[in-house]
């Protein structure tokens, strides 16, 4: 792959047509309108109010998401085939469906957790608008 230069935005936007849609940050601090998420035992919050789609995330001891999501940031992408954006990569975990409607998978790329989530497919006038993950 030819290297990217300063100016450009990373291949996964211009070549492969992900979008961005959060970054999730690993904190061991409570932050107000915290949710609790019982299925993996964390609690999420930043998502709805960030303009730059900042998610912390708080885990409990006995939480079954691997470590290394509960302790170095991810970024996730938005993309149109889960299998096609995971196709020759290192999964972390297994493909899974955190809410109606949505599949999610986790990588590691140089060291870090990449999440893509897949969502049903959606009408034009819903395009863009917010969507809860968990």
């Amino acid at each position: 792959m030819a290297k990217r230069k300063d100016h450009e935005q990373p291949h996964a936007i211009t070549k492969k047509g992900m979008r961005f849609h959060h970054i999730g940050i690993p904190t061991d601090q409570p932050r107000s309108n915290e949710k609790y998420i019982e299925k993996y035992k964390f609690y999420v919050s930043g998502f709805e109010s960030s303009e730059y789609g900042i998610e912390w995330m708080r885990f409990k001891k006995n939480s079954p998401i691997a470590e290394l999501i509960q302790t170095v940031p991810h970024i996730a992408f938005e993309v149109d085939t889960l299998e096609a954006a995971i196709e020759g990569k290192e999964l972390i975990g297994k493909i899974s469906s955190p809410s109606k409607g949505v599949r999610v998978a986790i990588i590691v790329e140089n060291g870090a957790p990449v999440e893509f989530l897949e969502f049903e497919q959606k009408s034009s006038s819903q395009r863009g608008r917010p969507r809860e993950c968990y």
